[in-house]
């Protein structure tokens, strides 16, 4: 049997899929929400894109100009079909390249995408080859495969081990962060994601032709896969990170006992009373509230602090959680990006640290940017009176459920 009849046969196996790997129009639409704003008219590279469903969606929903690269020109030639009947063919460009040399300058797009192709290249060999390819503010879109649970049983393990190693959410975005990047949301995709691509796949293998010379082992082995799944699926799944380079006029960093005065100077300038700094310290001093490694600092250029962020314990009824309070930036350097730096850096360490969400009351125009939403759609609510959109909550780990209740802030907080 020569490799490229197995070749052919794979991708004879594959060709008429809806797509080549768990996903769904819904996935790619909450992806896209996570990306927040974007411009006018989007450009966006769409790396491994087979048959171009995500492709087809960026173009028509957000008016994406979009490069789809893929080295398998039969599903190119599907996708400029496709393209050609929904009238977005002159939106969309397709492109015989390996997605491991991109052929285009450095900040070419604001969105570089991958959905059910990352793992051609591997997730930290791409966190480092396709960030040159981001403007300034773009963002890297995947989806990859994860274990779902910290003890995988030995089938699961065996195969993962021997074909393509996984990581869990948290150790995916541990490396992305370690690489340079800010995250700005992560989810677990739903089982349905995976029956949009075995179900037809199932068909596929039904219907092949296994007198074809590879077609017998390319069908074995789509079955072994989906009875993997079916019979240990509950061990990984596949989930979406959605990434942003840090920001590099604004380093960030835990704070350290020799920040402690300049952060009170910052939290009192940028609060224009002592009574903060005061919450900071009496915080710093309590240690049930306190949350190692959760306080956090933006350095302007000659190294002094600009900007501070804290997260603290608190509870909701008898679950605890996390409070994202006080932020503050000083004042010569408000409304440059050290704010929002500092915060996405502690909202990255809470999620590295396991947090599963974190609480802020402030204002609802500033804080949705990093995806928080109204706490009353978790049934959360603070023991005082406060307007219900400047409640609000951030889920980082959405395998972990949100509990309700009313929320018990540290005894400095003095509410």
């Amino acid at each position: 049997m020569s490799d490229n009849a197995l070749h052919d046969s794979f991708f004879a196996l594959h060709h008429g899929l809806p797509r080549q790997g768990p996903g769904s129009d819904t996935t790619t639409r909450r992806l896209l929400a996570l990306a927040g704003r974007l411009p006018e008219r989007p450009r966006v590279l769409d790396l491994g894109c087979g048959p171009g469903r995500s492709a087809l969606l960026l173009a028509a929903e957000a008016g994406a100009e979009v490069t789809a690269v893929d080295t398998h020109e039969p599903f190119l030639a599907e996708l400029r079909r496709s393209a050609a009947a929904r009238g977005l063919d002159g939106s969309i460009r397709t492109l015989r390249a390996d997605m491991g040399a991109p052929p285009f300058p450095d900040g070419s797009f604001d969105l570089v995408w991958a959905e059910s192709s990352v793992f051609v290249l591997g997730f930290d060999r791409a966190l480092t080859e396709w960030r040159r390819l981001l403007a300034p503010g773009g963002t890297l879109v995947l989806t990859e495969c994860v274990w779902t649970t910290g003890e995988p049983g030995p089938v699961a393990r065996a195969f993962w081990d021997e074909n393509y190693p996984l990581r869990t959410v948290t150790g995916n975005a541990a490396a992305a962060v370690e690489a340079g990047y800010r995250i700005l949301g992560t989810f677990t995709q739903p089982e349905s994601d995976w029956d949009e691509y075995y179900g037809p796949l199932a068909a596929h293998a039904e219907a092949a032709d296994t007198s074809v010379p590879g077609m017998t082992e390319a069908v074995a082995g789509a079955r072994a896969e989906i009875a993997l799944r079916r019979d240990h699926g509950s061990d990984y799944g596949y989930a979406g990170f959605v990434l942003r380079p840090a920001d590099p006029r604004w380093p960030t960093r835990q704070e350290t006992a020799g920040d402690a005065p300049a952060i009170r100077r910052v939290v009192a300038e940028a609060f224009g009373s002592d009574a903060e700094a005061d919450l900071v310290e009496a915080l710093r001093r309590d240690p049930d509230a306190w949350l190692p490694g959760l306080s956090y600092v933006a350095e302007a250029a000659d190294g002094s602090v600009a900007a501070h962020a804290l997260i603290t314990r608190c509870r909701v009824g008898d679950a605890p959680a996390a409070a994202l309070a006080p932020v503050s930036v000083a004042q010569e350097h408000q409304r440059t990006g050290a704010g929002q730096a500092v915060v996405r850096a502690v909202l990255d360490a809470a999620r590295l640290r396991g947090e599963p969400f974190v609480l802020v009351l402030g204002h609802p125009e500033y804080y949705p940017r990093f995806g928080f939403v109204r706490a009353s759609e978790y049934g959360i609510k603070p023991g005082f009176e406060v307007p219900d959109e400047a409640m609000m909550a951030l889920v980082l780990d959405d395998s972990v459920p949100v509990p309700p209740g009313t929320i018990a802030y540290p005894a400095a907080f003095g509410v």
